[in-house]
């Protein structure tokens, strides 16, 4: 009996000193597994190896001008930036990849974009739109809350959006919330929304074409700015206010065909822009220094109408209002004049105007009254665009463009002397301020590694046999013109994600959360 109770005690010591060791290598494997996991996810997110690794290039565009030098990455962020002159003496640790004369410019960061999804992934969704988006530079884009559905005016809806998101975007994606009025005067909903993680809201001023995003009044907007105050967040609106008087305009020349260009110009006048902007900026001066709404921002989308619409945000930001304005590429690029009948591709709203009020917008873009640049990009099913009936009232609007913003804005701006400096402002520098993304949009030290590589002097058609990743190029008014500034390369978080026509294996894009 004693050596069966000495056998006892002889097993039990030693599995307390086994059970240890066991837990030990547990914990060994578990830490080799989770270390080898995340090896094995960096190469599924990036085509290049690489955790530590310079660019180097005669072109590099950062905050203090255009440099020649390198830029030092290190797990996703910008570790240094070296001038070529200080580079020979420098110690370089990790790989180099040089780029030689091709521009290295912080990624752009799109905050207008209709990605569809969920619930209607048939107009783009977003494997496409942000392949699209990696294709054309852009590492960053902010979903507008319609289009989608159910559209993102809830904390329930927002969780929709984000699961739909998820390992299913090739670059980082934000989210706009929707200021309706079902949520105008619920203070508590647009909180819960708020705390969910949106950037800040979105109205319409008039009908959006979406049932459940209806359109709000200065009233709700009043509102909507009051709470987003305390999270000192933007609200983006749709500064069009529908005029029953021109609602039903007919021309006794015959110019009111539905297949002219002009007929549907005639719906939609400056007057409509000039109309809302002028409520606007009567609530945006509560946005200024002890206002009741300090702390608060008002932004206006896709400004088209550059003449009385444009003098009112001036006299509004003279004034000391928080407010800024974008405008597209598409109103910079075409003009009224040169739009055929029946070519529905052009179709969006506010719409393109005539050659004299684009020539205003990149006066004032060049002048700095115009803020940023958006792509507004707008897809739906070719079905929809009627472009084989051509009926501009009848047929969707929205212009898609997400993959070539950059080479529009540089070609048609070298017109106007753009520079490397000024595409940086226009879309990573105030974009990311917009959207309080203080880690991106400049190439500077702690900086997420957002970049964009590209030739500005390499021209190229966008023909059918151009590879284009948005779901439906069939639609887009960009389809056989001739652009210069091919992208190479472009880098989110430090991942390789696009290099010439290859996207990365996996989908490592982060959903980017308020906090």
């Amino acid at each position: 009996m004693f050596v069966r109770e000495r056998e006892r005690e002889m097993d039990y010591m030693l599995q307390w000193r086994v059970l240890p060791l066991l837990t030990l290598l547990a914990s060994f494997l578990f830490l080799f597994y989770v270390q080898n996991s995340s090896k094995s996810s960096h190469k599924e997110c990036s085509l290049i190896p690489y955790q530590h690794y310079w660019i180097a290039s005669k072109r590099i565009v950062t905050p203090q001008g255009v440099i020649s030098g390198s830029v030092e990455i290190k797990e996703g962020k910008i570790l240094s930036i070296v001038k070529e002159e200080d580079w020979q003496g420098k110690s370089k640790v990790g790989h180099i990849v040089d780029y030689e004369e091709a521009v290295v410019m912080p990624g752009l960061i799109d905050v207008h974009a209709h990605l569809d999804d969920p619930g209607r992934a048939e107009w783009e969704g977003f494997p496409s739109g942000t392949k699209a988006a990696a294709a054309g530079g852009i590492t960053t884009l902010v979903d507008m809350p319609l289009n989608s559905f159910p559209s993102t005016v809830s904390q329930e809806t927002l969780k929709l959006k984000i699961k739909a998101a998820k390992e299913r975007i090739y670059v980082d994606v934000g989210f706009w919330g929707g200021l309706v009025p079902e949520n105008a005067f619920n203070a508590s909903a647009l909180e819960a929304l708020l705390n969910a993680g949106v950037l800040g809201l979105k109205s319409f001023m008039c009908p959006s074409g979406i049932n459940d995003f209806p359109m709000t009044n200065a009233s709700h907007i009043k509102e909507g700015l009051s709470v987003l105050a305390k999270y000192r967040r933007p609200l983006l609106v749709h500064a069009e206010i529908q005029q029953d008087s021109e609602i039903h305009l007919e021309a006794k020349d015959g110019s009111d065909d539905a297949h002219s260009y002009s007929t549907y110009l005639k719906t939609r006048p400056p007057s409509w822009e000039e109309a809302a902007i002028r409520e606007l900026v009567a609530v945006t001066k509560e946005t200024r220094s002890g206002g009741l709404a300090e702390g608060s921002h008002l932004h206006i989308v896709h400004l088209s109408d550059s003449s009385s619409s444009l003098e009112l945000i001036k006299e509004a930001k003279n004034g000391g209002d928080s407010i800024t304005v974008e405008t597209c590429p598409h109103y910079l690029a075409f003009s009224a004049e040169e739009i055929h009948d029946g070519d529905t591709r052009f179709k969006c709203a506010p719409p393109i105007r005539d050659a004299a009020n684009k020539e205003k917008l990149w006066e004032a873009l060049l002048e700095g009254h115009i803020d940023m640049l958006s792509s507004d990009h707008s897809p739906t099913v070719p079905e929809l665009k009627l472009l084989d009936d051509g009926n501009f009232l009848r047929a969707w609007g929205g212009i898609s463009s997400l993959q070539f913003v950059l080479p529009v804005t540089w070609s048609y701006g070298q017109k106007y002397g753009v520079t490397l400096e000024q595409l940086a402002l226009w879309w990573s520098e105030r974009p990311a301020k917009l959207a309080g993304q203080e880690l991106k949009g400049a190439l500077a030290t702690g900086n997420l590694a957002d970049i964009v590589i590209w030739e500005p002097d390499v021209e190229f058609d966008l023909s059918d046999a151009y590879p284009v990743y948005f779901k439906h190029p069939s639609i887009s008014a960009y389809m056989g013109t001739k652009l210069s500034g091919r992208v190479l390369a472009t880098f989110v978080r430090g991942n390789l994600v696009y290099k010439e026509g290859k996207h990365a294996p996996a989908a490592c894009g982060v959903p980017i959360l308020a906090r």
